[in-house]
């Protein structure tokens, strides 16, 4: 009897251990795939060439890690698809980059607005409180969609506590804008802004909002302090 319960035990002694491992061996898969990953992901700023379109490789590298951080929190539909609305630059600038990640393609290079009153041809003031007019910044998930006063919209769903939580309350969609577009930077010296909503122009509406509608990224970052002493996703990343 002695005999059989040390022999039990021995057996239970090896298989613990033999779960043991397996569960080590794979920990240490998924932390190989997670690095492989990231290294892609790093060489994929360099591959596309995106320091030639005006995105830098910190805000990417931002986007890309707070993407990460935020995939293992909740789950996202298309983590393929990148959306970085880049308020830093000039609205003059073509700041707004939708990249698909998997197949290694910028999709969109365009214009963005930004709220009318986060300021004029520089976005410097943000918020998350409803009739601010302004943009809020941090990460948003894409939703469905619907026709409202601009046409074709899609709904935002802000992933950021305190941040851009309220989103859908204040009406924050990706539209189109007439006043989206060159000539609008011609005659005005400055793109025209919305009242809070990342608008993109009217001709590219339709394909933008196509592409990454049902569960994308979108991305909407500026260097402000207060973003970044609030939000749980950047600290994550530092």
């Amino acid at each position: 009897m002695q005999i059989f319960f040390y022999k039990s035990r021995i057996t239970l002694l090896l298989l613990a251990l033999f779960l043991g491992a397996t569960s080590s061996v794979k920990k240490q898969r998924k932390a190989d795939i997670a690095i492989t990953r990231s290294i892609k992901e790093c060489n994929l700023y360099d591959e596309l060439e995106l320091s030639k379109i005006g995105l830098s490789r910190d805000i990417f590298d931002k986007a890309i890690a707070e993407r990460n951080v935020l995939s293992k929190k909740q789950h996202i539909e298309k983590p393929n698809l990148l959306s970085i609305a880049d308020l830093s630059q000039s609205s003059n600038s073509k700041r707004l980059y939708i990249i698909d990640i998997d197949n290694k393609k910028v999709l969109f290079n365009t214009y963005v607005a930004h709220g009318r009153n986060s300021g004029d041809e520089f976005a410097k003031s943000f918020s998350n409180k409803l009739n601010s007019y302004q943009s809020s910044l941090g990460f948003y998930l894409t939703a469905g969609t619907y026709q409202g006063a601009h046409g074709l919209s899609l709904k935002l769903k802000g992933a950021e506590k305190g941040i851009n939580d309220i989103a859908e309350d204040r009406g924050i969609v990706v539209h189109g804008a007439s006043y989206v577009s060159e000539s609008f930077i011609n005659q005005f010296g400055r793109l025209g802004r919305s009242q809070g909503c990342p608008a993109v122009p009217e001709e590219l509406c339709e394909p933008i909002v196509n592409s990454i509608k049902g569960g994308s990224c979108f991305f909407i970052f500026s260097p402000d302090k207060r973003y970044i002493k609030k939000s749980a996703l950047y600290k994550a990343c530092i």
